[in-house]
């Protein structure tokens, strides 16, 4: 239990924080889900639509400091590779 103001201050804005950064994460574990659904059933055209989207959404939860920056480009790298290997095929 918090003793003095400011730490009762600081529970109260930790707690605001915490479930900001869940509802991030969540935006990003589902935006990863439903493009390697894209991926999985090749919909080639659906998921080259969606990557700018993509890009942009992990781009935005990196920047807050949700997620690693360079974890975001990894996953952005690796899907993009997948895509245009699917289309190679």
């Amino acid at each position: 239990m918090p003793n003095t103001k400011s730490a009762i201050r600081r529970v109260r804005r930790v707690r605001k924080q915490t479930t900001v950064n869940k509802i991030r994460k969540s935006k990003y574990k589902s935006t990863i889900k439903q493009m390697n659904e894209y991926i999985k059933a090749r919909k080639l055209k659906e998921a080259k639509s969606f990557l700018p989207k993509f890009h942009s959404q992990l781009m935005k939860i990196a920047k807050t400091g949700t997620i690693n920056k360079k974890t975001a480009s990894r996953k952005i790298s690796k899907t993009t590779k997948k895509i245009y290997n699917l289309e190679k095929k």
